[in-house]
């Protein structure tokens, strides 16, 4: 009996894809005049006049320099009516944006524009892609751009619970035909082609894939080519998952790869709920750590058959000897079903721990969900 009431697999719930300058007050003197000095022929006083401006003329040109060379004030700005493209990078920081807005001669310093973008409080807002500024554009309208992101005009949005074909549908229309959908997946039918630059595929083997194309909206450049963007994707999904903890998985003898597949499960028969994905984690692991009896043994979920055949299976359909039927086999299917986002790769780390050793069973109706620990009671809370 499967451990859940119905889920609809074509309609999954999509989840999108953060003090002015001190002012040094000069101090003024007042001088004692109550002595007057004799007066004195004109042609000393002239000149030590003129050597007076001169060393101060100089002082203040030294001083000017100095502050230029330290604050970058001495950049010729772009002229209005003039363009500067710049690429921010994945991961990069407001100093090496800044860097490059200098470069490019539309900020004069890069310590300003760190320092306003502290003031701001988006230093951790800013956003990868490629921006063009006109000359002349402000400070804080630059920083605005930056943290609102690149004009997406050929976005590519991955939501939880894509499949590869999916994604690869979405590639060919946001790059309008460019890359097509077999043309990408082609480029993402082995994973062992990137294992050497991603070790989170290791034990990913020749399989595809699935599974590890991160759900996010990318940018589609230009010149985008289907390993571009399985790249972008493969760098998010390494940027995603650094903190996470894999020691549970690992605990119960899963890879990381198992453990995409595990979450890949736990995307198609939960809800948005962080609370209700790490109990339904724990189910699948309680039924992963039990043999014997299918209906506590087996994971028993509709959703890799759904997979496998396209649509929502019938029960002859989720029965059949076929790899992704988790009522015949036991155990993980053979590759991830769709790729999870982060909050289920997150309970798939940490599950519930009042859950773990207790429920076999639960089924839902719209965003109720109802766990039990033994079959009777599976039963009887829907029957």
């Amino acid at each position: 009996m499967p451990p859940r009431k119905q889920v609809t697999y074509s309609q999954r719930p999509n989840h999108a894809a953060r003090s002015a300058h001190a002012r040094g007050e000069r101090e003024f003197r007042t001088y004692d005049t109550s002595y007057i000095r004799p007066k004195r022929s004109k042609g000393p006083v002239i000149f030590s006049i003129v050597l007076a401006v001169v060393v101060l003329g100089g002082l203040a040109w030294g001083a000017l320099t100095l502050f230029n060379s330290c604050s970058g004030t001495s950049v010729e700005l772009l002229a209005s009516g003039e363009e500067a493209t710049i690429v921010v990078e994945q991961g990069a920081g407001a100093k090496d944006i800044g860097n490059q807005l200098v470069e490019k001669r539309l900020v004069g310093s890069a310590s300003d524009f760190t320092k306003r973008v502290n003031e701001l409080g988006v230093d951790a807002q800013l956003k990868p892609g490629t921006y063009t500024f006109a000359g002349g554009t402000s400070l804080d309208d630059i920083i605005k751009q930056l943290a609102a992101g690149p004009d997406m005009g050929n976005a590519l949005t991955i939501p939880e619970g894509y499949k590869l074909s999916d994604i690869a549908a979405a590639v060919a229309t946001a790059s309008e035909g460019r890359i097509t959908a077999e043309t990408f997946t082609a480029a993402a039918f082995d994973a062992s082609a990137y294992a050497g630059s991603y070790s989170f595929l290791a034990d990913a083997g020749t399989n595809s894939l699935e599974g590890f194309l991160f759900p996010k909206t990318y940018a589609v450049a230009d010149d985008a080519t289907a390993d571009s963007l399985i790249r972008l994707m493969l760098d998010q999904f390494q940027k995603e998952t650094a903190s996470l903890d894999w020691s549970y998985p690992q605990s119960q003898g899963l890879s990381i790869y198992d453990a995409v597949k595990l979450a890949s499960i736990v995307e198609k028969e939960s809800s948005g709920d962080e609370q209700i994905r790490a109990q339904v984690a724990a189910v699948f692991y309680n039924r992963l750590e039990t043999t014997g009896e299918p209906s506590y043994g087996f994971l028993q979920s509709d959703a890799t058959t759904a997979y496998e055949v396209g649509h929502d299976p019938s029960g002859d359909e989720v029965h059949s000897e076929t790899p992704y039927s988790t009522y015949t086999n036991q155990g993980l299917p053979p590759t991830p079903i769709c790729s999870p986002g982060l909050d289920c790769l997150k309970a798939v780390c940490a599950p519930d721990q009042e859950s773990l050793g207790k429920y076999f069973f639960f089924y839902f109706e719209g965003d109720n969900y109802y766990f039990t620990e033994t079959y009777d009671e599976h039963i009887s809370t829907f029957s």
